[in-house]
């Protein structure tokens, strides 16, 4: 017998585990995704904005081509394109502040550069030559990240620390909808959420984990449903339409920075190229369902809504396109020069000090080099 079943036993009331810590209604998504543009409030976006994001999505796009290219030529090792999601990339490249910091995936060298990196810079951990490629301290944009879904609880200590030390910073932490099958997902949701760290994530769900459909990864109503799970909002929005993420996202950055607390935002996309460069994306979708992806392009319907308003003209679009077309003849100039590489770079900026071990790893290669030398 124990304790508990004697006559007269105290017997606790179990706590209430069963009942709901918050409200869940107010975290719920939209039904459908959230669009801005081709609705009665488009007529009040700001002209400045809905020029700047034209300019972006045309360099954008360019780039993407431009570095397409490269890898055909054999001066990139591999790209993942993001052309068809150059939205979620321009928009999450303008929303931060400058002290705020940007956590990208392997696809997200776009928002990188939005966000102020030097292109080749960008491109360099995907040719091969570099660690990383630049110093993320620069523009505060993290590693690119090949990873799945590891960027995210980086994202969220770094948030976490910048909270308790008084830093008026927000992390944006971006993925793509393969990435939310992985564990760091959860966890760094989980950590976010219990913390209320200053981080947003998107999820840029084009569809497919490479050649893997969404239907085959989740059963969840939306992914963005996925932040009711751990006590955070969930934002459902047109992740074609510019001007609608760079709201949403907009939003989302002010609550963490007002210690809100993290959101997750959901962008409904499309990738309009393969995986990678390695891809053949014929064997799991079909040129139909491509076209009728094109049909929503970001640019152009971010075009038509500008047109509609009297902002955008011939002339205005050529001169996008000539700015666009400035970067990728530059970006094409210089990455078809070879770079002077040291074998020994390799043991930099891997430690603030270098370990005994480390040491040890350059003394044996700097023999080995000098030996190599000798026998020329």
């Amino acid at each position: 017998m124990t304790v508990l079943e004697q006559p007269g036993a105290y017997r606790p009331t179990p706590p209430p585990a069963w009942q709901p810590r918050v409200d869940a209604a107010p975290l719920l998504p939209d039904a459908e995704p959230y669009r801005l543009l081709g609705t009665d409030a488009a007529a009040d976006i700001d002209p400045a904005l809905l020029t700047r994001l034209y300019g972006e999505l045309v360099r954008g796009r360019r780039y993407n081509t431009q570095a397409t290219a490269l890898t055909r030529q054999g001066r990139l090792a591999v790209y993942p394109s993001s052309t068809g999601q150059e939205a979620c990339q321009v928009a999450a490249g303008l929303v931060l502040r400058e002290q705020d910091w940007l956590f990208p995936s392997y696809r997200d060298t776009l928002a990188a550069v939005v966000r102020g990196l030097d292109p080749v810079h960008a491109l360099t951990l995907l040719r091969g030559d570099w660690h990383s490629g630049y110093d993320p301290r620069d523009h505060r944009v993290a590693p690119l990240c090949t990873p799945l879904a590891t960027q995210l609880p980086h994202a969220v200590g770094l948030a976490h620390a910048a909270r308790l030390k008084g830093d008026d910073v927000v992390a944006l932490a971006l993925v793509g909808d393969g990435g939310t099958s992985e564990g760091d997902f959860h966890e760094a949701l989980n950590f976010a959420a219990v913390w209320r760290a200053p981080v947003v994530f998107l999820i840029q769900n084009n569809g497919f984990a490479i050649s893997v459909p969404l239907a085959k990864q989740t059963a969840a109503p939306s992914l963005a449903h996925k932040a009711v799970g751990y006590g955070m909002p969930g934002r459902l929005v047109d992740g074609n339409d510019a001007v609608a993420v760079h709201q949403v996202l907009g939003e989302a950055v002010r609550r963490a920075r007002a210690g809100g607390g993290p959101t997750l935002v959901e962008a409904v996309t499309y990738r309009l190229e393969a995986h990678t460069n390695a891809d053949d994306a014929t064997r799991y979708r079909s040129d139909a369902e491509v076209e009728a992806w094109r049909a929503h392009d970001p640019i152009t319907l971010l075009e038509e809504a500008m047109r509609d308003r009297g902002l955008l003209d011939d002339q205005a679009v050529q001169s996008a396109r000539d700015a666009a077309e400035r970067m990728a003849a530059d970006l094409r100039t210089r990455m078809h020069q070879d770079p002077a590489l040291d074998p020994m770079d390799l043991f930099e900026d891997v430690y603030a000090e270098k370990t005994g071990q480390l040491r040890e790893q350059a003394d044996a290669l700097r023999a080995e080099l000098a030996a190599e030398e000798g026998e020329r």
